[in-house]
């Protein structure tokens, strides 16, 4: 049984690294700006979101995106579920850029998540804020991120549409165009 579980652990794991290589090469977020994580690892093992947290989900699917973060230079905020008003982890650095409001609450499987609690254990210095306006975003198993990106958000089509079995939604905003027909956009 063991075996069967670490083959679909490292099966995910290299659907991930493909999933993130189409994702950066996409999103072409630039340094300082933000990154917006929503995942249900409960969906992604196949169980109904807020059903059945899975810490061993979290640790194959949050190094990575974190060692690309940090490489990048972005910051990444991870949300948590509706039982924490679907606060984020982020470093206390992208608060203190961003002017974010820290709020006081902790992170727990049942209570934000396990990727939350992953983020939370494996951030620098990390905080929790109520809201962000990210630059991009990745939502694994409907957990709609949205309410956390900025307003103008454009879709990103990869050949992968699930992750395990939850749904997979990848995206990037870019800004508003205002103006009326004079208006030129680059």
């Amino acid at each position: 049984m063991d075996n069967k579980i670490d083959r679909k652990l490292q099966d995910m794991s290299n659907i991930w690294n493909e999933i993130l290589d189409a994702f950066f090469l996409e999103a072409n977020l630039r340094p300082r700006q933000i990154l917006v994580l929503g995942c249900s690892t409960s969906e992604v093992i196949g169980q109904r979101i807020g059903q059945g947290s899975s810490s061993e989900v979290a640790q194959v699917l949050l190094p990575p995106l974190l060692s690309r973060v940090r490489q990048q230079g972005t910051f990444l905020a991870v949300q948590g579920c509706e039982h924490i008003n679907r606060a984020l982890v982020v470093e206390e650095d992208c608060a203190e850029h961003y002017g974010l409001e820290i709020v006081t609450v902790r992170p727990a499987l049942h209570a934000g998540g396990a990727m939350t609690v992953k983020a939370w254990e494996s951030f620098s210095s990390p905080v929790m804020v109520e809201r962000v306006q990210g630059h991009a975003g990745i939502d694994i198993g409907d957990t709609f991120i949205g309410m956390h990106l900025r307003p103008v958000v454009i879709p990103i089509r990869i050949h992968v549409k699930e992750l395990g079995e939850a749904h997979l939604t990848l995206a990037r905003t870019r800004p508003r165009l205002i103006g009326g027909p004079r208006a030129v956009y680059e």
